[in-house]
């Protein structure tokens, strides 16, 4: 099976996804930040910083793509460029991690003496970024469960889709009662919304990076199978790990009996692996006691 080209057609499927959306962030970026710093509002600015993050990202995530399209340019290039959308979800978590630092700061340091903002302009622009983030949002949904480079994307928009709700509440409260601490309170609030989330996308951005086997895959359960297969003596060398988004591969040694069907061999331990683990992509040796000796003399 061709991953590669399955995995290219899927990002030429996010591609215009994630442009659209970068176009509508983009534009309404810089309305939400010029009102922010005209009325002083934290809420309205630290969602203002969000859309930042969400123009920085789903760049990040397109110029990934665009990267990973051009995997077999070179001969070097033996595992593509694929790692790119990975780094781009880590470049997306260490973003918002930054933002959310931020705002908690400057919300902490305002508390001692908010500012008065209009609610009014605070209200109307929430709303206008609400309905943008709403469309962002619904652009790349689909592709946040199949790619994690879009799921970074995804999630920073969904971020700021929560915080355009807080502002609204924010700039309401303000609006109707006066309360000079709704705005100071809701960025507070959308910062720690923010946090478990980004580490979450950071974590899986991580593993993927040290090539950790992913966590649906039981890797001790997995060499039992394949030592339970008939004319297998010992498995060893077993290593499963991700290459991006939907790209998982998995290597093995197998120690096999002196006169069996090796082919057969070969054939079984491919397909329990594809039916049992999803691993479609194996590369597995078979190997004599001799050659399984010699293995075993490595260091690491």
């Amino acid at each position: 099976m061709d991953h590669g080209h399955g995995h290219a057609s899927a990002s030429g499927r996010h591609l215009g996804a994630l442009t659209a959306a970068f176009v509508i962030t983009a534009a309404f970026m810089v309305v939400e930040l010029a009102t922010g710093l005209a009325t002083s509002s934290l809420a309205l600015l630290s969602d203002a910083a969000h859309m930042v993050t969400d123009v920085v990202g789903v760049g990040l995530a397109l110029v990934a793509i665009l990267a990973a399209r051009r995997a077999k340019t070179r001969a070097s290039r033996t595992f593509g460029l694929y790692r790119a959308e990975v780094l781009a979800a880590l470049a997306n978590a260490v973003l918002l991690f930054g933002v959310a630092a931020y705002v908690l700061v400057e919300a902490v340091l305002r508390f001692a003496d908010p500012p008065a903002v209009p609610g009014g302009p605070v209200l109307v622009v929430a709303a206008l970024g609400l309905v943008a983030n709403l469309a962002a949002f619904a652009l790349l949904r689909k592709g946040s469960a199949e790619s994690l480079n879009v799921r970074g994307a995804y999630l920073e928009v969904l971020a700021d889709l929560v915080g355009s709700l807080g502002v609204l509440v924010s700039g309401a409260v303000t609006l109707l009662f006066g309360w000079r601490y709704a705005d100071p309170v809701m960025g507070v609030a959308i910062g720690l919304w923010v946090l478990p989330r980004t580490w979450t996308l950071a974590r899986r951005s991580l593993r993927i990076l040290f090539q950790h086997a992913p966590e649906r895959v039981d890797v001790e359960l997995l060499t039992k199978s394949l030592s339970a297969l008939e004319g297998v003596r010992e498995v060893h060398d077993v290593h499963v790990w991700t290459l991006t988004s939907g790209m998982e591969v998995a290597s093995a040694h197998l120690t096999v009996t002196a006169g069996t069907d090796q082919a057969g061999i070969l054939r079984t331990a491919q397909r329990v692996l594809a039916d049992e683990y999803q691993l479609e992509h194996a590369t597995l040796q078979l190997e004599s006691g001799e050659a399984a000796a010699g293995c075993r003399e490595l260091r690491w």
